[in-house]
């Protein structure tokens, strides 16, 4: 299993898993109830600098990075070009 990293530091395109949502019962509510939910595959579609829009469950969501950033993931394909020390410098 991939090392979880925040959704607001997923870069555009890259395909990731929710791992776990770190707030508060209203804000996991309300990520359920979009389809933000534990498993889910979801991906970054544009990142410019504000909300992040992501793709999931044939939908497309823009988040907040407050938000995005209590969102864990992980990479689904752990052959991605993409290293964390890559991640880490963004």
């Amino acid at each position: 299993m991939s090392k979880s990293f925040p959704l607001a530091m997923a870069t555009v395109g890259e395909q990731v898993h929710l791992e776990s949502i770190y707030g508060g019962e209203k804000l996991i509510q309300r990520l359920t109830a979009l389809g933000l939910t534990p498993g889910v595959e979801l991906s970054v579609v544009q990142d410019a600098g504000g909300p992040l829009l992501i793709s999931v469950r044939d939908s497309r969501i823009a988040l907040g990075r407050g938000m995005a950033r209590k969102v864990m993931v992980s990479l689904v394909d752990s052959n991605s070009s993409k290293t964390n020390n890559e991640r880490e410098k963004k």
